[in-house]
Order: C-alpha cells, then sequence, then structure tokens
C-alpha cells in the first residue's frame, strides 16, 4: 500500500497550483489555439523560476497521473497541471509556474490520443487528434505524426513546450482504418505514413 503525502509535500503541490494565474482558466475549445488542455494556454516560454525540488509527481506510459505513487483520480487536477508542463533541452519535464518548477517523471509520452476526428469543412482535409487532457490539434506540418519505435510503431505528435501525446490503442486502430491503400494518411495538405 503506497504512503499518502505528507503535509508539506502536499502543502507543495497546493502551492504550485496556486500559483497558476487565474486567467489561464478559462476554459476554450478551438482547435485555433494551441492548447494542451483545452484552456488558454499559460505562456510557459516566458515563464523561468527557479527549481523548487522534487514533489514526486510521474506520468506512467498509459498517461496516468501520479503524485507520491497514488493516481492522481481528479480529472481537472491532472488536466491543469498538464497545462503547466514542459520538457527542456535537458530533456527533463517540469511543471512550471510564475514563481516555481518542479520535475516530473514521464515514462514515455507526457500526453495520449484518445481520438481522432476528420475535419472535411476546411479546404484540404484535416485530422484532428484529440488528447487525453482535453485540447486537439491538428495533424499537420507543425504537429506532425511520428512513429514510436517504443511503442511497437504506434503514432505520436510533437506539441508546443516540447511536449507529445502517443496513440492510445483505439485511436490507433482508428488512425489505421483511416489510411490509404499506401498505409498513408493525409491531413492540412501533407501525407504522414504509418508504416
Amino acid at each position: 500500500m503506497a504512503e499518502q503525502p505528507s503535509d508539506s509535500d502536499a502543502s507543495k503541490l497546493q502551492n504550485l497550483l496556486g500559483a497558476v494565474p487565474d486567467r489561464h482558466h478559462a476554459a476554450i475549445r478551438s482547435t485555433e489555439v494551441a492548447s494542451i488542455n483545452g484552456r488558454q494556454p499559460a505562456p510557459l516560454q516566458l515563464w523561468n523560476p527557479d527549481y523548487c525540488g522534487d514533489i514526486d509527481m510521474a506520468i506512467s506510459a498509459d498517461g496516468t497521473w501520479y503524485h507520491e505513487g497514488m493516481p492522481i483520480k481528479r480529472a481537472e487536477l491532472w488536466q491543469l497541471f498538464a497545462g503547466i508542463l514542459r520538457r527542456e533541452d535537458d530533456g527533463n519535464y517540469f511543471l512550471v509556474t510564475p514563481v516555481e518548477k518542479c520535475l516530473v517523471s514521464v515514462a514515455l509520452h507526457p500526453l495520449i490520443i484518445n481520438d481522432f476526428e476528420q475535419n472535411m469543412d476546411s479546404e484540404t482535409p484535416e485530422l484532428v487528434a484529440v488528447l487525453n487532457a482535453g485540447g486537439r490539434f491538428i495533424v499537420s506540418e507543425r504537429y506532425p505524426l511520428l512513429l514510436e519505435s517504443r511503442a511497437n510503431g504506434a503514432a505520436y505528435i510533437t506539441l508546443p513546450h516540447g511536449l507529445s501525446a502517443l496513440c492510445s490503442r483505439p485511436a490507433w486502430y482508428r488512425l489505421a482504418e483511416l489510411a490509404d491503400a499506401t498505409h498513408c494518411i493525409e491531413s492540412a495538405g501533407i501525407r504522414f505514413s504509418l508504416a
């Protein structure tokens, strides 16, 4: 049985959460704005706080978030954290606010693609990746589909702030169904190979 977080660790986590400005909590649902969690994106590129330590936060290969070895069951909480997650040049992931930065251990990819939607309303057909954190990204030159050798060749997309999202099994099957006879997908005028 995993230990419960200590009061000081819980307090550190609460302080980190409280440091995110309220204006970034306004919900948006648009693929026009690059948002990991479907909310107004935080300006992570402008925040350069000091490292405040390890809060024992981890994301497993299936996208489950853990704190002190316990899964974070409130989706709203880990989705909020996903919106302030970034990968730095050294390859490490951090939760970042204007005043603090805490290390997060990531097993494979920090986010999961739950589904793909087809948008046929634009000039060129678009494939929209729907993330487990609530964000939506058009598969394109900016957010390309790549193949992950560590996940038996399943596809993933690259995202802002050095993040990435791996296809869930159902999303991968849906993508395979949408592929043409040459195992390619077309989105936003770009062809992506699934083989």
